[in-house]
């Protein structure tokens, strides 16, 4: 049934990285820059297109995802938050042929969740029948998260940095949750130093 689903995927890379101090887009994981490392694992997964979602130090950074098919969309209003990047995604993929049954909205600062995960993610929108299936973390709901076409409005509405949370929030009812093992976050040279040391 999922296959019935079509999902499209907006991978948000668009922060300026002030808490990191270089971006870290470009950081090391795995042999390659961490925002080809996550867009890689975007690709191994039942969804389509893939749209990078670039802002702050894009010309420095769209390199890294040379030879990749995803596509890649600057977000020029990147600091007024993640609501103008996601955005940014959406009309994006509203400028495809055909509008996808949803979309995932994944990070390109968290660089372990897997492709498997995704695709349950569209697996429990199709056995559940809700809207919105995020990802669940310590008990937080987290990105990824997908939403029904029928979410797109509001979510063209959102503003500032608080992404979509404002809508899990506001429409418990609507959620499905699929847990998430690994839930790293790079946002500080802490952050990615415990993250490298995990990886070892």
């Amino acid at each position: 049934m999922a296959e019935q689903f079509s999902c499209a995927l907006l991978l948000l890379a668009a922060g300026e990285s002030r808490r990191m101090g270089r971006p870290k887009q470009l950081l090391p994981v795995g042999g390659r820059p961490l925002l080809r490392h996550v867009a890689e694992i975007a690709l191994a997964a039942p969804v389509s297109p893939v749209i990078v979602v670039l802002g702050a130090h894009a010309k420095e950074i769209s390199p890294c995802l040379a030879g990749l098919a995803v596509r890649v969309a600057v977000n020029e209003r990147w600091a007024e938050g993640m609501g103008s990047s996601i955005r940014t995604g959406l009309h994006a993929l509203a400028a495809q042929q055909s509008t996808p049954d949803g979309v995932i909205i994944a990070l390109a600062d968290q660089p372990d969740f897997p492709a498997t995960h995704l695709a349950s993610l569209i697996e429990t929108r199709c056995a559940t029948g809700k809207p919105i299936v995020a990802s669940a973390a310590n008990g937080v709901l987290r990105p990824p998260v997908l939403f029904a076409a029928a979410w797109f409005p509001r979510l063209l509405e959102l503003h500032g940095d608080a992404g979509a949370r404002a809508l899990l929030q506001a429409h418990p009812e609507s959620v499905a949750a699929v847990p998430l093992a690994t839930s790293a976050d790079l946002d500080t040279p802490a952050d990615y130093e415990r993250f490298r040391r995990g990886q070892a």
